[in-house]
């Protein structure tokens, strides 16, 4: 562990200001206060999109994830999560990968890193121009309850709803949803395996119609896709990065150095080509199907 994000300075944002996001003010039981490292740009705020899910992410929330993230991402909007390990930590990650911006909201103070593992996590989205946010005190330690009171801010923040890719009947994610809906903003689920107890919940959700299915970011974004931007997710590069894939196995960095392009764009065009059933990962190599 680093702990490299320590080197940002805490900064704290009151309810009065106003830069702080209008989107949070309409909610019930507003903070009074945020505290946050990054730089805070209003931009940041203006397209936002929350994704939450299960903590135990399975392969199929994983691929949804990365099947979703591309549209997201080119369509400039900002991906707000909870940070923990699972569907959240992948979504903030993906996000990154693919150039996008991101907003992490801690369930502990800004000091105190949890989980561990996401040491690296933390510093990457400050790196990148995202914001990690509580509205707890700097050393707060997280307890049982702080989790969900910190889920409010996470719905509360998004302008477009919140997207729940996997969930148990119960679990922190529905919790999440539930404040959406009291929140009046919009809840979209992603069906899963009906043999899936991560999928327990989003089919819950589905079949109570508290929730839009979605399949796809279109379900989300309608007509605002921008597939002018997209075009690239279509081009050749699958042909050259099967005939890359069919001589070896290679990681992404590897790939992206191979075929001329950045990683943010080869990891898009591996996200499309898993998803179509071209490419698969194991253990961080890419293999041709």
């Amino acid at each position: 562990m680093n702990g490299n994000w320590r080197k940002w300075k805490i900064n704290e944002i009151q309810r009065t200001d106003p830069l702080f996001p209008k989107e949070l003010i309409k909610i019930k039981n507003c903070p009074e206060r945020l505290f946050y490292r990054g730089v805070w740009n209003e931009v940041l705020f203006s397209k936002t999109l929350s994704i939450v899910g299960s903590r135990r992410m399975t392969k199929y929330g994983q691929v949804v994830v990365e099947k979703f993230m591309p549209d997201f991402v080119q369509n400039g909007i900002t991906i707000v999560s909870g940070f923990m390990y699972g569907i959240d930590a992948f979504a903030h990650k993906m996000c990154l990968e693919m150039g996008g911006k991101t907003i992490a909201i801690l369930g502990g103070g800004l000091n105190v890193l949890t989980p561990s593992e996401n040491d690296d996590l933390y510093t990457e989205i400050l790196k990148n121009d995202g914001l990690v946010i509580s509205e707890y005190e700097p050393d707060f330690k997280p307890t049982l309850w702080s989790f969900p009171q910190r889920n409010r801010i996470v719905s509360g923040l998004s302008t477009m709803g919140t997207l729940v890719v996997e969930a148990g009947i119960k679990s922190g994610s529905l919790v999440t949803a539930d404040l959406a809906i009291k929140q009046k903003k919009k809840v979209f689920a992603v069906p899963g395996p009906i043999t899936s107890s991560a999928s327990d919940g989003t089919n819950w959700l589905i079949e109570q119609n508290l929730a839009k299915i979605t399949i796809g970011a279109k379900s989300i974004l309608g007509d605002k896709v921008n597939s002018k931007q997209m075009s690239f997710l279509i081009d050749p590069g699958y042909k050259e990065i099967l005939e890359v894939l069919h001589r070896e196995a290679v990681t992404v960095d590897e790939l992206a150095r191979i075929i001329k392009k950045t990683i943010p764009e080869t990891s898009v065009l591996i996200s499309q080509m898993m998803m179509d059933g071209l490419v698969e990962d194991e253990a961080g190599k890419l293999y041709a199907l």
